[in-house]
């Protein structure tokens, strides 16, 4: 198993695992205890065998049982298990490269102790072999052409399944997508698209599916990171274009998911549906088992679906609406596992039984096309869904600073130059990720994104983002400039050495002779400014001192117009120690604002974390109660509804009770 992440942990904890137990050579006094328990009586054995099976028979039925409300249900397509509000995410894209390698791609490292390797994941990742992977890189296109003839050939039961599913959100006159398409799209019969577009691997597969309209050769695994599939076939069939995109038996096969995810993101028009049905693990491995990525060979189809959620949320987020799961087995595979015990699975012989079949999907949502002044987070949410680099933690903390600064703009030409300057975030943040997150946390990185972004000044050009980079120390930095900055700021709190960070940043890269000089201006005005605010205020910490020098010298001096630096010290020198004490005052005031503001958003963030629980939890006991309580029901075998007597109470069922409590 390759290196997972501490978030991979938390996000497959969300699904269902099977237990297992290992077996080892029983010592001598086991031996002993075996002998003695071999005189036991019968009745001995149930009363300690019958609870142990009832016990693992409630565990499995809770691992089954659906995560979505009964009204969910009523609205979509049979087999429903996974609602909207049941899955939970880590806050970043939480797998490594080795989660989606292939068989011939795997070295020996890769295939390190599981348990170590989540224990030093940095040092596993380190001793990586560039020229390794080279060597064995899966070049997928020419595996697909290469065995062209091995088709997949579905059981018939699971092709019906398939196209019951598609048939409930198909409609004629769609205009439909598919990914990896073949030589059966499995869609219902009579159905009658206007449209039928195949991107596959092999051509002559899908010239012989007769629903197919035109056909490209794309390798879904080529992309270009964080941004899509890299093909211009598949860009200029447009953005906002199909009503729905399919993709049946492919996510087993894709090295780069998000990306592919992203690029169907942009194909679907709003409200458009992405349904990517995919079977059990073991459905056709003899068959495609090298094209198999690791994450579909080592995991359970519980968590392939949990898995495949996160393909949407980690490709668009909120862009995606309705999220569902759904296990659409054929009756036979769901009686077969609900049934089998170990000892079934060892001796099932039986080749005709179909293998489980599963489906995840969801809509994109409508981004808003105007500001809305009464939703105006909402709004910059929608711009967030497809920005590459920022992960969904990163967006979280960001969206509600860019909507302060953004009401904090005085007029409404720079309300819309700021919005014109969002497409920048990705370039800040592609630096930002390079901060020690404990030194520079990722509040102050959202609070220095969203600074930069809301003045009018600043555009990301190279020159700005060159100078952020100084600024935070991931630059060498420039001796006439932020070199002396840095050293004479130096007690300041980082934070609030962010905060003047967004205010200089902006000021360079222009053209303006004037601002150049305010530069200089600044720069040279550092020193004398806190000598004057010493001498005014003697027990004033020294932090204080340059937290407010700093301030008061950029706000009057970097904006070419304002002051000058003799206007400046004339207006400093009038000030006294009670001006400057109350300037400070006001100061750490709004710090202090901030901090509310953020323990309100994580405590609102908790909160709907815990609602999702709860109401996950009163889903299973409401489905634990009907089920216990139920008269009738679905017999299969029959096909007919029959009477449910109720459990008799007592002894195992015996209606003899015990004098005393259970």
């Amino acid at each position: 198993m390759a290196i997972i992440s501490k978030y991979a942990v938390a996000l497959l904890a969300c699904s269902v695992f099977a237990s297992t137990h290992g077996f080892a050579p029983a010592t001598p006094s086991q031996l002993a205890l075996s002998n003695k328990s071999a005189s036991a009586t019968t009745s001995t054995q149930l009363y300690i065998i019958g609870p142990m099976i009832r016990k693992m028979r409630e565990e499995k039925e809770a691992k089954n049982m659906p995560m979505a409300n009964p009204d969910e249900a009523k609205v979509e397509a049979p087999g429903l298990r996974v609602g909207v509000n049941a899955w939970k995410w880590p806050p970043v894209w939480p797998y490594d490269s080795n989660f989606f390698k292939r068989k011939s791609e795997m070295t020996g490292k890769d295939n390190a102790n599981p348990m170590m390797n989540m224990m030093n994941p940095m040092e596993a990742l380190e001793k990586k072999d560039v020229a390794d992977v080279d060597e064995n890189l899966f070049d997928s296109l020419k595996w697909w052409e290469e065995n062209k003839e091995v088709t997949t050939d579905l059981d018939e039961r699971v092709v019906a399944k398939i196209s019951s599913h598609y048939s409930f959100y198909l409609r004629d006159g769609m205009s439909v997508l598919e990914l990896g398409a073949a030589e059966n799209s499995y869609l219902p019969e009579g159905l009658k698209l206007n449209k039928h577009v195949g991107v596959g691997a092999v051509k002559s597969q899908m010239e012989a599916n007769p629903s197919i309209s035109e056909s490209y050769v794309v390798d879904l695994n080529d992309v270009v990171e964080d941004e899509g599939v890299k093909s211009e076939e598949l860009a200029d069939l447009g953005r906002d274009t199909f009503d729905a995109v399919i993709m049946a038996n492919t996510i087993d096969f894709l090295i780069n998911p998000r990306e592919v995810f992203k690029s169907s993101w942009r194909a679907l028009k709003p409200g458009g549906i992405m349904i990517v049905p995919f079977l059990a693990k073991d459905a056709y491995a003899e068959k495609f088992d090298e094209a198999f990525t690791k994450q579909w060979r080592d995991m359970t189809d519980d968590q392939h679906m949990w898995v495949g959620g996160s393909f949407f949320q980690f490709s668009a987020g909120e862009g995606w609406e309705g999220l569902k799961g759904f296990d659409i087995s054929p009756e036979d595979a769901k009686q077969l596992g609900a049934e089998e015990s170990v000892l079934d699975k060892l001796k099932q012989t039986d080749k005709d039984l179909p293998p489980g079949a599963y489906v995840v999907q969801a809509r994109k949502n409508f981004e808003a096309e105007e500001v809305d002044e009464s939703d105006l987070e909402g709004y910059i949410k929608s711009k967030m869904w497809m920005l590459p680099t920022l992960e969904d933690r990163d967006k979280k903390l960001v969206v509600p600073r860019l909507a302060r600064a953004y009401e904090a703009l005085d007029t409404q030409e720079e309300k819309e130059r700021m919005l014109g300057h969002f497409d920048s975030l990705p370039k800040i943040y592609a630096s930002l990720i390079k901060m020690d997150q404990f030194a520079f946390t990722f509040s102050m990185q959202a609070q220095l994104a969203a600074d930069l972004v809301g003045d009018p000044d600043f555009t990301g050009s190279d020159i700005q983002i060159n100078n952020m980079k100084m600024g935070l120390g991931l630059r060498k930095p420039s001796a006439d400039f932020w070199a002396p900055v840095g050293k004479l700021t130096a007690a300041m709190q980082p934070e609030e050495k962010v905060n003047l960070l967004a205010y200089i940043v902006p000021r360079f890269g222009s053209d303006d002779p004037t601002q150049q000089e305010a530069l200089s201006a600044f720069v040279s005005g550092l020193e004398p400014t806190f000598e004057v605010i010493r001498s005014k205020c003697p027990n004033m910490k020294e932090s204080d001192v340059q937290l407010v020098g700093s301030e008061l010298l950029a706000s009057e001096v970097l904006v070419p117009g304002r002051s000058n630096r003799e206007e400046f010290a004339l207006w400093l020198g009038a000030l006294t120690d009670v001006d400057l004490e109350f300037i400070l005052a006001k100061r750490n005031s709004f710090k202090e604002d901030a901090t509310k503001e953020l323990e309100a958003f994580q405590k609102e963030r908790a909160d709907e974390e815990q609602a999702i629980t709860d109401r996950r939890t009163q889903i299973q006991e409401q489905v634990a109660y009907a089920r216990e309580n139920r008269t009738t029901i679905f017999n299969p075998r029959t096909g007919k509804i029959e009477q449910v007597e109720p459990p008799k109470k007592g002894i195992l069922g015996t209606g003899i009770e015990l004098p005393f409590g259970n």
